[in-house]
């Protein structure tokens, strides 16, 4: 059966061609996510400051609540501080050569001109850190009073200072004058490095009990996390010392994680529906071959296998090139993610048959599936009805896919209330589920529903082209159906992941302009000293201040037997906000928001059953717990997120321990802010985060690109492959009469129906979840975002439908009819 199988498809390339491109671009998408992902836990940059240690020890960002099976770790967004006892603990263990804590605390140039030198992150160390690297001294000698500080070799030709020179340095408060002990030779270019001595550097980074990491000498890894397994601590060794010693790596590695994970998520199921329908479209054209096998004694198991080989052949080959060329599309992917700032630039994929097998192993099985799928019709042929049952379509759908396409159409439509009761971005991505399974009932329904829309519509095309593209699409309902699916699914997809988004963004820039109320907002490059706030109360003119920390929160919920963790934007803000900010307080007041408290979201409250006076629990950003008392409960949830924090708190569980941005009503504080070099003012908070909003979208953009090419390209081959399939039909029209250009038309008046039913159908699964979503977040039932982004995928889908029926078309009119009537189907 396998060497029947192997010459069928030999003989039979052209129809497998479309099952090919089918699997292999499924599977090389699918692996392509699945090496962001293994690199979102194994991958990194070079190690600078920590090339000569070989272990580092770092406190544990990743949140692991009690009480059940854990979902999926989080893993904090700020670096917390380890006791400075552990240096002696990690010393006393056999195999350290060396033990060195390091304090790591921002700390910034300030250049001739009065501008922080901030090309590039800046940070201050103790000296003995130096090590590490190592830093070795060019010039001078090593820092030995409070006043003096060595500059890495890049940051001083920077400053335009030497050994013996004096510079201004910022850290948390206005510059202070250091004197350039020494110049060390720099290690990379990812960071600007200053050196204090060990007094000064423990009181500039604010926790004298504590360090920021401690770099051991000696492999002793395994080792240390045995010693060291009940200090909440993080032993890092090889590629992981990056994430340790680079906020942005660590961040990276978990951003990564998560968009694979959820575009990778997206991937599969495309794929799947693809690979299905591509292989159901090849099978369905060689129903008479099934029909002619029946007929002359085989059984409906032998044409089960046969088909079901046929598939493993084509889709094992198919597999093992997608997966390979899946290494490609990963890098393709990362070098996106850096240009549009999602990974940095130097951010290294980790590589590992695992991915790649596991992407073969679902191309496989996606194949496996569909082969059985499509093969329960042609193996079910009763063999006296063979010839008349491959020569006209059947016109009845099978009861139950018909049922099972109705229930997922009724659930896609409930699906898309959700958005009204789900705020936020959960909602936004409600609306994506909802319109994919809107998608997929209506593919299993869709000859049902495509063969009523014909019927309607077929007589009004007008000449005998008409005539012969009105005949052709009602009495085939099924192939027009498989034709207007993958254009469906393109117009639908791609409407539904763009306008929600921006429909998202949108609502949170309108609840933003309504909470920010202040007449100006300071902000920084490198973060605002938390001093500016008090300064700024004291300034004549000033009537209303407030900090404001954006920080993030971990939350756990409990999910029958396991715990589900996830993370979620929080603000830190002043009990004397009221007048900066209005965050519409239906219970409390923020007057309570003092250390130790917090305000929570009115649905974050309901959905945790929360009430004023209660306690809430969740971890800070840096992966602290945190037991506080309930004192408000707020409705611009979109604007704050569902926790809102006391400044003081918030800032403490940073590592730069300086505000986002200081809130200020009445005189504008310029002649403050010009002693705080770096620090601006502008007229309203959304400005600031304009950044990051234009970071999301294109993210977005990227991923909902990378899908919907291969969307279009399924969509190229199967519009081939059911045009191309006519061949002996156009032949025998041409033979009776028909004239070349005759057909020609009639194939365009099926292309414009194709394209126009694809247009109507795949505007209605994405307007019904869509509204909803804008009538949730915005108020109105118009989504935002600009128009011509609709337009364009509505012509996108149009030309690459036409095209590819009239390239195939073309392709299959050039042979003689008389030859082509021969050919076998």
């Amino acid at each position: 059966m396998l060497t029947l199988a192997w010459q069928t498809v030999k003989a039979r390339t052209s129809g497998f061609v479309g099952a090919f491109i089918a699997v292999l671009c499924g599977t090389a998408l699918v692996a392509a996510c699945g090496i962001l992902m293994e690199s979102g836990f194994r991958g990194g940059v070079p190690t600078q400051r920590y090339a000569a240690a070989d272990v580092v020890v770092t406190g544990d960002r990743t949140v692991r609540p009690p009480g059940g099976d854990v979902l999926a770790f989080e893993h904090a967004a700020e670096q917390p501080a380890i006791p400075a006892a552990l240096v002696a603990k990690i010393a006393a263990v056999p195999g350290v050569k060396a033990a060195v804590a390091e304090q790591t605390f921002p700390a910034a140039v300030v250049g001739r001109d009065g501008q922080v030198l901030a090309d590039k992150p800046s940070f201050g160390h103790n000296w003995e850190s130096a090590v590490l690297a190592p830093f070795t001294l060019k010039e001078g000698r090593a820092p030995a009073r409070d006043n003096e500080v060595v500059l890495d070799s890049g940051l001083a030709a920077q400053a335009g200072v030497a050994a013996g020179g004096e510079v201004r340095v910022m850290t948390r408060s206005t510059p202070m004058s250091y004197r350039v002990s020494g110049i060390a030779e720099s290690r990379g270019n990812r960071q600007a490095a200053l050196f204090f001595n060990a007094a000064k550097a423990t009181e500039l980074a604010g926790h004298p009990d504590q360090v920021s990491a401690i770099g051991v000498i000696g492999n002793v890894a395994d080792r240390l996390e045995d010693v060291l397994a009940d200090d909440h601590v993080t032993v890092s060794a090889g590629a992981d010392r990056s994430a340790a010693e680079f906020d942005d790596v660590s961040q990276t590695k978990a951003i990564l994680a998560l968009i694979a994970g959820s575009f990778g998520g997206y991937a599969v199921l495309v794929a799947i529906f693809v690979v299905a329908s591509t292989l159901a479209l090849t099978v369905e054209q060689r129903r008479r071959e099934f029909a002619l096998l029946r007929a002359v004694g085989a059984t409906p198991r032998q044409i089960r296998k046969m088909i079901g080989l046929e598939t493993l052949v084509v889709s094992l080959v198919a597999g093992v090139a997608g997966s390979l060329g899946g290494i490609a599309v990963s890098h393709g992917l990362r070098n996106a993610f850096a240009n549009i700032g999602v990974v940095p630039q130097d951010f290294e994929l980790s590589i590992s048959p695992i991915p790649l097998v596991a992407a073969l192993l679902i191309g496989l099985g996606a194949a496996r599936l569909a082969a059985w799928s499509a093969a329960r019709r042609p193996s079910s042929i009763n063999p006296v009805e063979a010839l008349g049952e491959a020569a006209v379509q059947r016109k009845e759908l099978g009861r139950v896919r018909l049922v099972i396409g109705y229930v997922l159409v009724a659930i896609g439509i409930a699906a898309t209330t959700l958005p009204l009761f789900i705020p936020g971005q959960i909602g936004a991505a409600m609306s994506v589920m909802a319109a994919l399974v809107l998608i997929i009932g209506l593919t299993l329904a869709g000859p049902r529903i495509i063969g009523g829309a014909v019927r309607l519509i077929a007589p009004m095309l007008p000449g005998t082209s008409g005539y012969l593209a009105a005949a052709n699409v009602t009495k085939n309902s099924r192939r027009l159906a498989a034709a207007v699916t993958p254009l469906m699914l393109a117009i639908g997809f791609a409407v539904v992941n763009f306008y929600s988004q921006t429909t998202f963004s949108a609502a949170v820039q309108q609840e933003t302009t309504k909470s920010i109320t202040a007449d100006h907002v300071i902000g920084g490059v490198t973060g605002v000293p938390a001093e500016v706030a008090e300064a700024a109360r004291k300034s004549p003119g000033v009537t209303a201040v407030t900090s404001l920390v954006r920080t993030q929160v971990i939350t756990a919920s409990k999910s029958g037997d396991s715990v589900e963790v996830t993370s979620g934007p929080a603000n830190g803000i002043d009990p004397q906000a009221a007048g900066t900010v209005d965050l519409k307080i239906t219970e409390g007041s923020l007057k309570d928001l003092t250390p130790g408290t917090v305000a929570l979201g009115a649905t974050h409250a309901f959905w945790n059953n929360k009430k004023v006076g209660d306690t809430a629990e969740f971890w800070f950003a840096d992966g602290q717990p945190a037991k506080l008392r309930v004192v408000a409960i707020y409705e611009h949830e979109l604007a704050f997120g569902d926790h809102v924090l006391n400044a003081q708190d918030a800032r403490a569980h940073t590592r730069a321990g300086t505000d986002s941005a200081v809130l200020i009503n009445g005189t504008a504080p310029d002649q403050l802010v010009s002693r705080y070099p770096g620090l601006t003012v502008a007229s309203n908070v959304a400005a600031q985060d304009r950044g990051n909003e234009r970071t999301q979208f294109l993210l977005n953009l990227v991923a909902v690109g990378v899908i919907l090419g291969y969307v279009a390209i399924s969509v190229s081959n199967t519009l081939v492959m059911s045009t191309a399939a006519r061949r002996r039909e156009f032949a025998l029209l041409r033979l009776v009469g028909t004239k070349g250009r005759q057909v020609r038309q009639m194939m365009r008046a099926e292309a414009l129906l194709t394209v126009g039913l694809a247009a109507v159908f795949g505007t209605l699964v994405a307007a019904l979840p869509l509204t909803l979503l804008a009538i949730g977040a915005t108020g109105t039932p118009l989504p935002a975002g600009p128009p011509w982004v609709y337009g364009a995928v509505l012509a996108g889908a149009a030309l690459l439908g036409i095209v590819s029926i009239s390239v195939a078309t073309r392709l299959s009119l050039r042979a003689k009819p008389i030859d082509t009537i021969g050919l076998r189907e």
